[in-house]
């Protein structure tokens, strides 16, 4: 008598929380491209893929090949924000979808010892060949399975992660949960490092997070940037504060908190000035748009009334410089109910 099987199929969600430095980086996502002759010269740590692609290092790519090297699967890892190139993140979170447990229910088999041929997919590893009648047999090989638990998956992928990228959490994540769509808030830092010039080489001797900050040699006004800060709360047309080409087929975003905090600086005589922002949501540039704009209203530049000039009319000319990337840092998304609007703390 032929034996009856049934394949059930479990397909797991991962989510994870990934850190990185991204001065290395050229952004989160993939990029690949094809060589052309004539074509302007591509960065030196640009690598060809075999097929006339040259594709650059980004986190996006780093990531996946960590989770493919893991679970041995072409799986697309999904991240919910797009950093640029040299931006820092401690919060990123990404998903993706791998095989899990595969279950054979074996009801049917004639005997103890019946045979199962041809199930499973190519490649499993392990494949019983007898079969007791009733009895679910779990095939392990591919994907990560449910009883593995995301913990050694963890230890899995940060043992293939480069020391400028760190998983710093994992779970199991709803079928449907999706990093982009599902994200209700988001947390953006800006750190600048102030200090008068010093003698030639001695900051950037004594600056061990160089990385990390943008640095200025001329003091702020943390009150009068605060007060900058307060006018981009809440829901506005954000026009004025993206990169031309954003690509979004609406500039409204709202933003949930926003503020500057001062504190003493890694250095003696100097100070650190910290921008926090919290939103829905962000466009191009947007986060190092509002930093440039209350910078300049820290260095008595620009007045309040030209900051709402900014919001109302859209005109980025209105607004202040776009910030270079090295301060600033996604610290953190949040998914589930919206922050109210008079949040105060940021982290």
């Amino acid at each position: 008598m032929r034996a009856r099987v049934l394949l059930l199929f479990f397909v797991p969600r991962y989510k994870l929380t990934i850190a990185y430095d991204g001065t290395d980086f050229h952004g989160w996502q993939c990029q690949a491209m094809s060589v052309r002759e004539g074509m302007p010269p591509l960065p030196s740590d640009a690598v060809a893929r075999g097929d006339g692609v040259m594709v650059l290092r980004t986190v996006q790519d780093v990531v996946q090949r960590a989770v493919r090297e893991t679970v041995r699967e072409m799986v697309q890892v999904v991240g919910a924000s797009r950093t640029d190139s040299g931006v820092h993140a401690k919060g990123q979170v990404v998903s993706f979808v791998c095989s899990g447990d595969e279950a054979i229910d074996a009801a049917g088999a004639a005997e103890v010892g019946g045979e199962l041929k041809g199930v499973g997919p190519a490649g499993t590893a392990g494949l019983p060949r007898a079969v007791v009648p009733g009895v679910a047999i779990t095939l392990r090989g591919v994907g990560w399975p449910l009883s593995r638990g995301p913990e050694r998956l963890l230890r899995a992928l940060n043992s293939r992660l480069p020391d400028d990228v760190q998983a710093v959490a994992c779970e199991v994540a709803a079928p449907d949960f999706n990093p982009i769509r599902g994200a209700t808030s988001k947390a953006y830092s800006y750190t600048l490092h102030v200090a008068m010039p010093p003698p030639v080489g001695e900051a950037r001797r004594a600056l061990w997070s160089r990385r990390y900050v943008h640095q200025l040699f001329s003091g702020l006004d943390v009150a009068r940037m605060n007060e900058a800060a307060a006018l981009v709360v809440g829901e506005h047309d954000f026009a004025g504060f993206a990169a031309a080409g954003h690509g979004r087929l609406t500039t409204v975003r709202t933003i949930f908190a926003c503020g500057v905090s001062e504190g003493p600086g890694e250095c003696e005589g100097t100070r650190r000035v910290r921008i926090e922002v919290v939103g829905s949501g962000f466009l191009w540039n947007m986060v190092r748009i509002i930093g440039g704009t209350l910078v300049e209203v820290g260095r008595g530049r620009k007045t309040l009334d030209e900051v709402r000039a900014a919001l109302a009319s859209g005109d980025r000319r209105l607004a202040g410089p776009t910030l270079p990337p090295t301060g600033l840092c996604l610290e953190w998304i949040k998914y589930g109910p919206q922050p109210s609007s008079d949040v105060r703390l940021l982290m």
